[in-house]
């Protein structure tokens, strides 16, 4: 019966056109703001999930190294445990370090990371050259993959240039020496293959090449390495491996897991998430402003009525419930209305892109959207709240009124 009466009160003819005028704003103002609900949280999806996408191609799904120090030792026998655990797809070993390549005057530190051939199998960065191979050579003729940023900072195209480059990298458990710093570096030379593009922060600061040529610059041991990348099954919980890795190393390595590697990334993006919430959220409040004012003057209008109900045995509860139910269908109205416009645009910016980023520098030449069903229920329990709280005043005043019936 609520609901009647509040159908009822929607559509019927106000004495006044402000009534209705405001009302229809208030219901245009809520579709607008679950519009850009839906629309914005789904573009922040499609740039996270592009992000993570990203980020995947050169981070592993876990990665073992020294909780203390910079190397780790790992033993034939504990490689062969590793590779046997449940979940485990591959495994790559890797040497890394901070270097300087220079070409020419050119003088460029980077961290050199130094890689076998299973890196393939535990990260995707094969797949996202942009010049030349993935080809990292051997122990006597290295070869070197550069970061976009990288080879722009050197000035070369790895594909063409054909002189190798030099690379220092500072000799083991030696201090370095003012006097004469080459006594103080291992240097070697080594040739390019080809560029990758993932992520600038990425592409600036890597090289990767090979593990038994990286190895003897940094000096290691037969068994010794920077770390361990492993690869995991796409139906493996990565938290299990890594219970079972830390149970058979022991607490002096470190294990972590793809988001632990980039804790502070995904933090940053869930917190810029929900500030966005939050902007949005009081752009609501202040559209349901205007629903107070609709339903306000809809009790006033409606004087008469409520005291033809209350004469007629209706409680404060039952008219309190009509008026609350009449903004709540206010807002129903408005935010199904604005769910549906959103639901077409990112449909049509998926299959259309008719939103381009300008510029020409980025990966992609569009906004990226990814519906996402919580965030449906988040822009629902949302706006049923403002609404709520919106209508509670203006149907608490009705329910009020005293009985005053006039001839």
């Amino acid at each position: 019966m609520n609901f009647l009466f509040a159908w009822r009160y929607f559509k019927a003819k106000k004495s006044t056109n402000a009534i209705n005028v405001i009302a229809w704003v208030s219901i245009v103002a809520i579709m607008g703001i679950t519009f850009a609900f839906i629309v914005v949280l789904s573009v922040f999806n499609g740039f996270e999930g592009l992000v993570k996408s990203l980020y995947s191609s050169f981070y592993p799904d876990i990665k073992i190294s020294a909780k203390s120090g910079k190397t780790i030792i790992l033993t034939p026998q504990q490689l062969q445990k590793l590779a046997a655990i449940k979940g485990v797809h591959a495994y790559s070993l890797v040497a890394e370090e901070k270097t300087l390549l220079i070409n020419g005057d050119v003088v460029v530190p980077v961290n050199l990371k130094g890689v076998d051939t299973s890196y393939e199998s535990v990260a995707g960065v094969a797949q996202k050259l942009i010049r030349g191979n993935f080809q990292t050579g051997n122990a006597e003729e290295p070869s070197l993959v550069l970061g976009n940023g990288v080879e722009n900072a050197v000035g070369i195209e790895s594909d063409k240039y054909l002189y190798p480059l030099s690379v220092y990298a500072f000799k083991r458990g030696m201090n370095f020496n003012v006097a004469d710093p080459y006594q103080s570096v291992q240097a070697a030379k080594i040739a390019t293959s080809g560029t990758f593009l993932i992520q600038q922060d990425i592409d600036n600061k890597y090289a990767i090449t090979n593990l038994d040529f990286m190895k003897g610059l940094m000096g290691l041991g037969p068994n010794e390495y920077s770390s361990v990348e492993m690869g995991l099954h796409g139906s493996v919980q990565d938290k299990d491996v890594q219970k079972e890795i830390q149970q058979l190393l022991g607490i002096t390595y470190s294990v972590e897991t793809k988001y632990e590697q980039n804790q502070s990334l995904y933090s940053v993006m869930s917190l810029e998430k929900w500030a966005i919430y939050g902007i949005l959220t009081l752009m609501l409040i202040v559209a349901a402003f205007t629903m107070i004012g609709s339903l306000t003057m809809l009790v006033l209008e409606k004087q008469k009525d409520i005291q033809v109900l209350k004469s007629m045995g209706a409680n404060n509860k039952l008219i309190q419930k009509i008026f609350l139910t009449e903004g709540l269908l206010l807002a129903g109205i408005g935010c199904l209305g604005g769910v549906i416009l959103a639901v077409i645009f990112c449909w049509a910016q998926v299959k259309y892109k008719i939103i381009a980023i300008q510029g020409g520098t980025f990966l992609i030449d569009y906004y990226p959207v990814q519906l996402v069903a919580t965030d449906f229920l988040l822009v629902l329990l949302t706006v049923s709240l403002v609404a709520f709280l919106a209508s509670w005043f203006p149907s608490r005043k009705a329910a009020l009124q005293p009985i005053e019936l006039r001839s």
